[in-house]
């Protein structure tokens, strides 16, 4: 059976208000209040342990992250290594209509000795689980007294070097770091906004991402998976396009990424250690759309995950819901 680890490198704690009506430059009172243990890696994992596959999080772990997970029933889940600092704080206000305001905070900076603790770490898990995959998933720190970021990549190479899958889903200067050497990378996942800045392509319709994805997946990665919102999950690999819809009442948009990679990686996990695209877009599409339905930013059950659908040869010209700038 596949197992995953995953690797936050800036874990977060989730504090989300639900609001009747978001004034700004007012007082606003929240209806209700939810605080989580999060970071991408964390979604992620907690997703994949709603299904039968074994899965591992690594990441520093403060004492009230810790707190969190016993409260929130999930510490068996976590790989922590113990960490002194504050974690930081990412604030989702979620009003009436389903509209989602978020203010993240930047991630702190991991001293070279955390770091070395956490990859020492993540190399154990994949060890311990005789992991398939690594997920990578993310903002990525600096490394204390720098200017440059954690060496993630070095832990994905060793990875990939040992036979592992990798995913990495993060953005911005980390994702083109990933992009300009896909030779350790199985499986990248950016939105279309992402996916329009690394590529310097606008994406107004399905077939922008089409061919957006292709200049990717020709550069080296197996499968370009993006999270496409409301208009769906689409993956481009060697077996070709694939794309799949599920209908979604949105009620809240945080984590719903993290719930679609979550559902890839479960829905691919194929006979013999084989990838199935074309189930793990479909599972990524129906857990996407149970994720924004709901009103916390982590998934509790995949039960009621609404049924998706691949849609053969889509048409190209069909344009995007949001559609995407350089």
């Amino acid at each position: 059976m596949s197992a995953i680890v995953t690797v936050t490198p800036a874990p977060a704690i989730d504090l989300t208000y639900r609001v009747g009506r978001l004034e700004l430059g007012e007082v606003n009172r929240a209806d209700a209040v939810h605080t989580e243990l999060s970071g991408k890696g964390v979604n992620v994992a907690r997703a994949i342990a709603l299904s039968k596959l074994p899965v591992s999080a690594v990441l520093a772990l403060s004492a009230q992250g810790a707190e969190l997970a016993r409260d929130g029933g999930f510490a068996e889940l976590l790989a922590g290594v113990p960490d002194a600092g504050r974690t930081r704080v990412n604030t989702t206000l979620v009003d009436a209509s389903g509209t989602t305001t978020k203010v993240n905070e930047a991630a702190p900076p991991v001293s070279a000795e955390l770091w070395a603790a956490i990859v020492d770490r993540t190399e154990a898990e994949l060890v311990r689980l005789d992991a398939s995959w690594l997920v990578v998933s993310g903002s990525i720190p600096l490394l204390a007294g720098t200017s440059q970021p954690v060496p993630f990549l070095e832990l994905v190479q060793r990875a990939a070097a040992r036979g592992v899958r990798v995913a990495v889903d993060t953005a911005g200067a980390a994702l083109a770091a990933v992009v300009a050497d896909l030779s350790a990378v199985t499986l990248i996942k950016p939105n279309t906004h992402e996916l329009a800045e690394l590529t310097g392509s606008a994406l107004r319709t399905v077939g922008d991402v089409v061919a957006a994805a292709r200049t990717l997946h020709e550069a080296g990665c197996d499968v370009v998976y993006v999270s496409m919102g409301a208009d769906g999950a689409l993956a481009v690999s060697e077996s070709g396009l694939q794309l799949a819809r599920a209908r979604a009442r949105v009620v809240n948009t945080a984590g719903a990424g993290d719930a679609s990679l979550a559902g890839f990686l479960v829905g691919s996990a194929g006979a013999g250690g084989a990838l199935d695209v074309a189930s793990g877009v479909r599972l990524a599409a129906s857990w996407g759309a149970l994720a924004v339905g709901q009103a916390t930013t982590l998934l509790s059950s995949v039960e009621s995950a609404p049924r998706a659908s691949l849609v053969r040869d889509p048409d190209p010209s069909t344009p995007l819901t949001e559609p995407a700038a350089p």
